[in-house]
């Protein structure tokens, strides 16, 4: 079952520590079919050495487990509920990367303030609320795709626009149209977070990019006039030629 979408998640979550986002087995990454309305996601605490494609675990989107003969991640139930509200990714990851927790930790929204982050980010990379004790005891994984879903939703972001989030005390989550990029938003939201770090440290001066530039770089990789790369709408039309 979805033997090319196992292949897909176990190939992205083997780029987790090769790209330096996950110590041990602390992060995981799914990708979803919709038309079947099954996504695949990694194994419970196996480490990354020993993971194989067929360990891989088959769930729907409520919850359950189809097939797989280990546990899914344990943060199964939030991936669940994004997937049930974000009706356009095609893939979530989740990591504990430093510079994202930090922020997270500081309950501090990453901000724009850089051509780096504006590349893929559609302005600040929000931190939702920290889980009480009562969303806690509840159902933890759950609530926190709740307490996700509920900051986008109060503050009018547009999650195909701004493909991150931090979970405050907690870290970040990430997603995209294919497995394989959402593990590339999580990168780019880690080193994001090291940029906007050191600049909050060099200066107290406002450091946001302006919207402008915000606009040129967004635009220039997103949309229906992106010319950046070999193949987007207008990479062929935007470059001079003899």
């Amino acid at each position: 079952m979805l033997e090319k979408l196992k292949q897909e998640v176990y190939e992205a979550n083997m780029k987790l520590p090769k790209l330096d986002l996950v110590t041990f087995t602390w992060g995981n990454v799914s990708g979803i079919d919709r038309e079947k309305g099954l996504f695949v996601i990694k194994p419970s605490g196996v480490e990354y050495d020993d993971m194989k494609p067929e360990d891989m675990v088959v769930v729907d989107l409520d919850g359950k487990v189809v097939e797989g003969d280990m546990n899914p991640s344990s943060d199964t139930p939030t991936h669940t509920y994004l997937y049930n509200h974000f009706p356009n990714i095609g893939g979530i990851t989740h990591t504990h990367s430093p510079w994202g927790v930090s922020f997270a930790a500081a309950k501090m929204d990453i901000p724009a303030v850089s051509t780096t982050h504006a590349d893929t980010f559609y302005g600040d990379i929000p931190a939702a609320p920290a889980l009480t004790k009562e969303q806690i005891e509840e159902a933890y994984e759950l609530n926190t795709g709740k307490v996700i879903v509920d900051e986008f939703e109060r503050r009018g972001i547009d999650p195909d626009a701004v493909p991150a989030v931090l979970v405050s005390q907690h870290g970040p989550f990430s997603w995209g149209p294919t497995p394989d990029k959402s593990v590339y938003n999580a990168k780019v939201l880690e080193v994001s977070a090291e940029i906007a770090y050191h600049g909050l440290q060099l200066t107290r001066d406002e450091i946001h990019v302006p919207q402008y530039l915000l606009d040129k770089h967004y635009y220039r990789k997103h949309g229906a006039n992106a010319y950046y790369g070999q193949n987007n709408a207008k990479s062929k039309s935007h470059a001079e030629h003899e």
